[in-house]
């Protein structure tokens, strides 16, 4: 009960919740009303940067999905052009985080980071199907231990402006580690291929437990 009520704060979490927590403290000596508005922002700031704990399956015929949100979109498409994957047919799942979302991004397959690539563009709603080619993203290649490719795509929001990876090319990493973070209200998108889709579009995920999909 604890652990639900208090969670564990990502790094990155720290400093706002510092700076909020001040701002209210000099909000609530000036007045009450504008004190207890702040109050409930450095709450809600600090289940924003929640970290809870999760239990992977830690089974390599599963994807586990890599955030908590909503599944937006589930198609097929080539792969992204800025890893020269523009030819080759994936599947793609987008999963959607709002403002409430835990944004913890989570590793959906243990394997060896292959390549990261990093690109700037807009801040559009990150719900729109453009939000994959036009928003600021970074890219995670992964060759897992199926030998199979995967690409997480981390995409800034609407409000994000903040883009954290944890993870280095040439990592060892493993299904359910924790991968990077997104500041505020944003999506990530899976590309995988040689797995059969567990998911349908609007159901709620779960990173690091719930099952996107099987291997064939």
């Amino acid at each position: 009960m604890i652990d639900i009520l208090f969670p564990k704060l990502h790094d990155e979490g720290y400093r706002f919740l510092a700076i909020a927590a001040v701002v209210t403290f000099i909000l609530l000596l000036i007045s009450n009303f504008f004190g207890i508005i702040s109050l409930i922002i450095t709450i809600w700031m600090y289940y924003f940067f929640r970290d809870p704990k999760r239990f992977p399956i830690n089974d390599e015929n599963y994807l586990l999905s890599p955030a908590d949100g909503i599944i937006s979109q589930i198609i097929q498409t080539n792969g992204p052009n800025e890893l020269g994957l523009e030819n080759k047919k994936f599947t793609r799942v987008s999963i959607f985080m709002n403002v409430f979302n835990c944004h913890v991004n989570r590793v959906p397959s243990s394997g060896k980071v292959t390549k990261i690539f990093y690109k700037s563009g807009k801040f559009l709603n990150a719900s729109l199907d453009k939000a994959s080619d036009d928003n600021e993203r970074n890219y995670v290649r992964i060759k897992n231990n199926n030998g199979d490719e995967l690409i997480l795509v981390q995409i800034a929001g609407l409000i994000a402006r903040r883009i954290v990876c944890e993870v280095l090319e040439n990592d060892e990493i493993k299904q359910g580690d924790k991968f990077g973070i997104i500041r505020f209200g944003s999506r990530v998108d899976l590309y995988f291929e040689n797995y059969k889709i567990l998911v349908r579009k609007n159901q709620k995920t779960i990173s690091g437990e719930t099952l996107i999909a099987k291997k064939i």
